[in-house]
């Protein structure tokens, strides 16, 4: 099973689209690995930079509506070519969330109330956060402080995460 954890990238705004998230015009590379190089790479928010924001991280926290726009398995291929197996935001867009779980990844949803808090307490911190998927908990860790969150998460998407994606599950299954 993935990683669910490691260190954050904050990307403080709502409704980041796919095309954002990978642009249409990588869209007929046939290996996943082609569009490592350009996710995010059309996101336009003050002082970032995805040659050097990106580095190491491996958890988004976002605001709502992340992965609106085109229905396309290419955002979450995008963000697992760059080690990112876990997006926490207020809310998704349907199709991209259970894109999200079909390719093995973790969306998390939490109240607007508990992404503020995480932004307010740790956004300057360099944090990590690690996610228990048994537990549904998620722990947000800096150097001066720990929060612990709740979440809520189906019994059929979490065994599509345990599994790695839908094709492991399928193949375990049928």
């Amino acid at each position: 099973m993935k990683k669910f954890m490691g260190n954050v990238l904050f990307l403080d705004r709502s409704d980041i689209n796919t095309d954002e998230i990978i642009p249409a015009k990588y869209l007929t590379e046939i290996e996943k690995i082609a569009m490592k190089p350009h996710l995010l790479e059309d996101l336009k928010l003050d002082g970032f930079d995805p040659k050097t924001d990106l580095k190491e991280k491996a958890v988004i926290v976002t605001r709502e509506n992340f992965g609106c726009g085109s229905s396309r398995e290419h955002a979450p291929w995008a963000l697992e070519e760059n080690g990112i197996n876990v997006v926490i935001a207020s809310s998704f867009a349907r199709i991209f969330r259970q894109n999200m779980f079909n390719c093995g990844l973790l969306a998390v949803e939490l109240s607007q109330d508990r992404i503020d808090s995480i932004f307010k307490a740790f956004l300057k911190s360099e944090p990590q956060i690690s996610v228990d998927i048994a537990a549904s908990e998620i722990l947000v860790q800096s150097k001066t402080q720990t929060k612990k969150f709740e979440f809520q998460i189906s019994e059929f998407d979490r065994a599509l995460i345990q599994a790695g994606g839908w094709v492991a599950y399928a193949d375990k299954h049928y």
